[in-house]
């Protein structure tokens, strides 16, 4: 999956909590979140806020079908909450490699070539 297709893919499935999300697609969106964020951000504060704000449902859901991949619930983003530790282990989890196959949140994602 290229930059692109994942940030079409992301804002698609704009608050989609079902499904799968593969490692590519949820990492390339991570970066347009952060290198977006920080462009936003640098032209004006407010402007940086109002764009992590609207991008926050989209970022939940990519997060939750990314858990899902993972087999995981998409409710275990709620450790992050947890100062350091809870950081680190969501970025663990977000790492793994999906489940090959099917699995109770569905078919693994179509991860389209570049």
């Amino acid at each position: 999956m290229t930059f692109q297709q994942s940030i079409r893919t992301c804002f698609s499935k704009y608050a989609d909590l079902s499904g799968r999300a593969s490692r590519p697609e949820f990492w390339w969106y991570v970066l347009f979140i952060v290198i977006a964020g920080t462009a936003a951000s640098t032209i004006h504060h407010m402007l940086g806020t109002l764009f992590y704000l609207a991008t926050i449902l989209p970022s939940i859901a990519v997060g939750a079908r990314r858990l899902h991949d993972t087999g995981r619930s998409g409710w275990w983003q709620i450790i992050a909450l947890v100062p350091l530790f809870g950081a680190i282990v969501l970025l663990f989890f977000c790492a793994q490699e999906g489940v090959p196959g099917e699995n109770a949140y569905g078919p693994p994602p179509i991860d389209e070539a570049a």
